[in-house]
C-alpha cells in the first residue's frame, strides 16, 4: 500500500517508521521543517520526506494519508484528499492494526496527562510489560514496530481520536468534557463532546469504560443504554443514581464496588500517601487506581506505588520555598477550567500568577474561589486588561507584570510564612514565552533565583 504521513514530528515519524516495517511505500510530507533528530530516524529506515512544502500531486496519489493531530481539518491539502475521498486516519487507528497488546486510552479536557502517567507508574510498579504512549510524547506507532509490551498506557487528546475509525481500547477513560479547542469543533460543545467519546465508540462486551459519573457534559452527551462496553462510573462521594465502580468514602479512602472477576464485593483502597493535591487530582487517582485494578494490580501494590509517584513538570509542581512560603508551578494550567482546579485544591492563602494569551475565557467560575483564597493577583501578559477587569473588587491587591522574574518578585514580597504562590495562568502562554514548558522552567529558575 502507498501510505502517505503528513508531519513529521513524533506521531508521524512513529507512523512512518511502522508503516515502513510493515512493507508499505511510505512517503512524509511536512510543511514546516523537520526537527534534525526525526530527519535522522526517517534517513536512517531510507524513508522517503519533504519539509516546507507539501507536493500535493505526490500526497493525492496516496491510497491512504495518515495525518499527523496538529493538522486541522481546514488545511487545503486535508480538504484536497476529503474531496476525493482518499482514507484519513491517525498514527493511532495505524498501530492499533498491528499490536495484540491491551490499549488502556484516556482523555479528558483536564487531567489526562496525570492519570496517565499515574496509571503507567502503578502497572510498572507492579512488574507488568507496559508501554507508555500517545499525547504524552512518545509515538504508540513506533513502538508497536517491536511491540514488546503486554499493555500501552495512551493519553489521547481530540485530535489524536478525530481520525480513528476501527481501534479498539481494552479500557477507555473520560475524566471530563469542559469547553477548550472550540475553534476546532466549529465552536460546537456537542461535535468536542463527540470527538472525545470517539474512545469508546468501538468497543464491545470485552471492554471497560471508565468515566465520571459528576460530569454533566459526560452525562448529556453518552448514551450508555445503547453501549455494550462494560461501564465502571466513578465519582467523588456516593451516589445512589448510579452503581459505581469507585467512590470516595472519605477523602483518602476509595471505595472499589462489585467488579465481578476482580474482587469480590467491595474493597478499600487508602489514597492517603499519594502526594497529588486537588480535588481534581483525586479524581485523577480514582480513575488511576479502577485502570490499574482491572489489570489485575492488588490492592497493596497500588497503595504503595502511589506513594512514589512523582508528575510531570508543570503541573502543580512544588519548585520551591522563600520566607516560609510555598511556590508551586502549574504552568500546564492554560484554561480557565485547569486554573479553577488549581485554586479549589489548595486551602492555604494564594498569591496567584495568572495570564498570557487568552482564549476567549469567561473568568466567571473562578470569581468564588479567588474571592474566597486569593491574597493578591499577579498579572503576567502583554494585554493584562481582562484579568484585571474581571478581579479587580474581588480580590484584595492586583499586580501588573510582563516579566517572570517581576512577577516572582513581586509574589516573594506578597508573600507571608504558610502562604502558596501559585503560577496558574488559565491562559496559554505565547505571549511572552515558548510555550508553557518554557513558562514553567522560567517560573522555577525564578525562584531558585531567590531561595
Amino acid at each position: 500500500m502507498n501510505i502517505v504521513i503528513l508531519g513529521a514530528a513524533e506521531s508521524g515519524v512513529g507512523a512512518a517508521l511502522l508503516a515502513h516495517a510493515k512493507g508499505h511505500t511510505v512517503f512524509v510530507s511536512d510543511k514546516s521543517p523537520i526537527q534534525p533528530r526525526y530527519k535522522e530516524k526517517l534517513t536512517v529506515a531510507g524513508i522517503e520526506f519533504e519539509e516546507n512544502q507539501h507536493t500535493e500531486a505526490r500526497i493525492l496519489a496516496a491510497d491512504e494519508v495518515v495525518k499527523s493531530p496538529g493538522i486541522p481539518e481546514k488545511a487545503p491539502i486535508v480538504q484536497a484528499l476529503r474531496a476525493q475521498n482518499t482514507p484519513i486516519i491517525s498514527e493511532i487507528e495505524l498501530a492499533g492494526r498491528y499490536t495484540k497488546a491491551k490499549c488502556i486510552c484516556i482523555t479528558g479536557t483536564n487531567g489526562k496527562t496525570t492519570t496517565t502517567l499515574l496509571t503507567y507508574h502503578l502497572l510498572r510498579e507492579a512488574g507488568l510489560k507496559v508501554g507508555l504512549a500517545g499525547n504524552v510524547g512518545y509515538s504508540l506507532a513506533e513502538q508497536v514496530i517491536d511491540d514488546q509490551h503486554d499493555y500501552y498506557v495512551v493519553e489521547l487528546s481530540s485530535f489524536q481520536l478525530d481520525d480513528t475509525h476501527d481501534f479498539q481500547p481494552w479500557v477507555s477513560v473520560l475524566l471530563n468534557i469542559t469547553p477548550d479547542h472550540l475553534d476546532r469543533y466549529d465552536y460546537s460543545m456537542e461535535k468536542y463532546a463527540e470527538s472525545k467519546l470517539r474512545i469508546m465508540r468501538r468497543q464491545d462486551s470485552n471492554g471497560y469504560f471508565i468515566y465520571n459519573a459528576d460530569d454533566e457534559n459526560i452525562q448529556r452527551n453518552f448514551k450508555g443504554a445503547f453501549r455494550p462496553v462494560r461501564q465502571l462510573p466513578f465519582s467523588l462521594h456516593h451516589r445512589p443514581d448510579f452503581h459505581l465502580a469507585g467512590y470516595y468514602e472519605e477523602e483518602s479512602l476509595v471505595r472499589l464496588d462489585l467488579l465481578p472477576g476482580f474482587y469480590s464485593e467491595t474493597e478499600e483502597i487508602s489514597t492517603a500517601n499519594s502526594p497529588l493535591i486537588g480535588k481534581h487530582n483525586r479524581q485523577n487517582i480514582l480513575a488511576a487506581v479502577l485502570c490499574a485494578r482491572v489489570a489485575g494490580v492488588g490492592k497493596e501494590q497500588i497503595e504503595s506505588a502511589l506513594a512514589t509517584f512523582r508528575n510531570a513538570d508543570h503541573r502543580l509542581q512544588p519548585v520551591g520555598e522563600i520566607n516560609g512560603a510555598t511556590f508551586i508551578n502549574d504552568s500546564k494550567a492554560t484554561n480557565v477550567e485547569a486554573a479553577w482546579y488549581a485554586l479549589d485544591g489548595i486551602t492555604k492563602p494564594i498569591i496567584w500568577i495568572a495570564g498570557g494569551t487568552d482564549k476567549g475565557n469567561d473568568y466567571t467560575s473562578l470569581l468564588p474561589l479567588a474571592q474566597e483564597r486569593v491574597k493578591a493577583l499577579i498579572c503576567l501578559g502583554a494585554d493584562n486588561e481582562k484579568l484585571r477587569t474581571a478581579f479587580t473588587g474581588v480580590v484584595p491587591y492586583l499586580v501588573e507584570t510582563q516579566s517572570m522574574t517581576d512577577a516572582v518578585e513581586r509574589a516573594a514580597t506578597l508573600a507571608r510564612p504558610g502562604d502558596v504562590v501559585l503560577l496558574s495562568p488559565a491562559c496559554a502562554s505565547f505571549d511572552l514565552f515558548k510555550n508553557y514548558e518554557d513558562r514553567g522552567r522560567q517560573f522555577a529558575a525564578a525562584v531558585q533565583e531567590m531561595v
